[in-house]
């Protein structure tokens, strides 16, 4: 296996053709301090069939959640990823082709793009949404960058039990473009209403809420929705859209604009990425829209056919009329999403997110009988913060020896929140892995009782 495939005289000539007379030329501005000083010690060549041999051996160390059942979530999830996301989305014609520049050539992607947005404006029960975004984080940003646009306010109410991730972004953005926040203190898991009453004013640009919370916890949409109503500030709403098989569509309690992750359709993990933003909203806010819209129509032959339109971003209008600055969308991760959503249907989603709630109901009862109770009351959809006696972290040290993924310490984002851990149960956790995290998790409990 070679993995520097040029000779001696190749090399050579490539170093005169730079004006290096070795590689310890090229490597003359790094100070010795810094340099290795010895070789790597890296074993002698051996044959393609050994080195395949020693990274399987190594591979297997690996911890995945092919491996370990994963009770991972805030954000992130083990959905359970259908064979025909993969066989569709690893076709040639779609797999290696990149963002349609040149739609009159792309008509096979742009329709997948069409396809796409039809499914998250009908899922959102929004009119119309657009070709995707990066990920879930900064589709809240730009989806807060929009309403700013909309209604010129310069204040943003924000909950405090949005995902802490998506406000560090939300902050981010929102500080290089002069808008103030306000942070809504955490009733317990879920938002009071009337704090977020007591914050709005005639400056609020948006109120932003996420449904179901990083908790877990369902929020009381409607009510929150009737103050942005009120106000006349505009209500930007962060949901997962699995839940919204069994929970009211967004379009139901109000929302203006409605975002996501949409990693947990047809996507997996992937070590964090890539993933997948949506966003949708009114018709009467399509200009303000971010990034691109593919559009339906005819050609000159009267065929039906597919182009972007409105495309209101930096690199085709000039910079200061532009919504936005993203360059692209993830329109293979979309791909997926789309063909997912299409293989399940409205009857398959709703069984999805039944299926979560009901195993997450399962494991509450479970947990329960093991002196392991939740954070906080409420309703949930397929996750919810428990309290252990100890620190969550030495809590999924110890978990992770039985090949049990235990859950989000709370502590990383909350330092009174130390020993909890907020667990995720999606359709993929069988009642065998819950009774055993209920059983691990009781016996830390029992342990620290002696």
């Amino acid at each position: 296996m070679g993995f520097l495939p040029v000779d001696e005289d190749e090399r050579s000539a490539m170093l005169r053709a730079i004006g290096a007379g070795s590689f310890a030329d090229l490597l003359a501005d790094i100070p010795e301090s810094l340099r290795l000083g010895r070789p790597l010690g890296l074993p002698g060549p051996v044959s393609e069939l050994e080195a395949r041999a020693c990274l399987r051996s190594l591979a297997s160390s690996n911890a995945s959640c092919e491996t370990y059942a994963c009770f991972v979530g805030g954000g992130a999830y083990d959905h359970y990823v259908p064979s025909v996301v993969d066989e569709i989305s690893s076709r040639p014609e779609f797999y290696t082709a990149y963002t349609p520049y040149q739609p009159e050539i792309s008509q096979g992607t742009l329709q997948t793009i069409y396809e796409f947005q039809s499914l998250i404006a009908r899922l959102t029960g929004m009119e119309i949404s657009n070709a995707s975004l990066y990920d879930g984080g900064t589709a809240l940003a730009e989806a807060v960058l929009m309403a700013r646009a909309i209604n010129g306010r310069s204040e943003v109410v924000v909950s405090g039990c949005v995902n802490p991730s998506k406000a560090a972004i939300l902050a981010t953005y929102l500080k290089a473009a002069g808008t103030g926040i306000k942070m809504a203190s955490r009733k317990g898991g879920s938002t009071d209403p009337e704090e977020i009453r007591s914050l709005v004013t005639g400056g609020t640009s948006c109120v932003v809420l996420e449904n179901p919370n990083f908790f877990g916890g369902i929020e009381e949409c409607a009510a929150i929705g009737q103050i942005c109503k009120t106000s006349g500030a505009l209500f930007v709403v962060s949901v997962d859209p699995v839940s919204l098989g069994v929970l009211a569509a967004p379009s139901e309690y109000g929302a203006d604009i409605v975002v996501g992750e949409g990693q947990g359709l047809g996507n997996y993990l992937n070590y964090g990425g890539p993933y997948l933003g949506f966003m949708a909203t009114h018709k009467a806010h399509i200009r303000r829209l971010p990034g691109r819209i593919v559009g339906k129509t005819l050609d000159s032959a009267g065929r039906p056919c597919f182009c972007l339109t409105l495309q209101t971003r930096e690199q085709h209008i000039r910079r200061e009329k532009a919504t936005s600055n993203i360059c692209t969308n993830e329109a293979l991760v979309a791909l997926r999403a789309a063909v997912y959503l299409c293989w399940l249907g409205k009857q398959g989603l709703r069984e999805i997110g039944e299926i979560c709630l009901s195993k997450a109901s399962y494991a509450e009862k479970a947990l329960a009988s093991r002196g392991i109770r939740r954070e906080f009351s409420g309703p949930y959809f397929k996750e919810f913060a428990v309290h252990a006696p100890v620190g969550a972290e030495g809590i999924v040290r110890a978990l992770a020896r039985k090949r049990l993924l235990a859950g989000l310490p709370l502590g990383r984002f909350y330092p009174e929140l130390e020993n909890s851990l907020l667990v995720a149960f999606t359709e993929k956790r069988t009642r065998a892995e819950i009774d055993l995290l209920a059983e691990s998790l009781g016996d830390i409990v029992a342990r620290q009782a002696v």
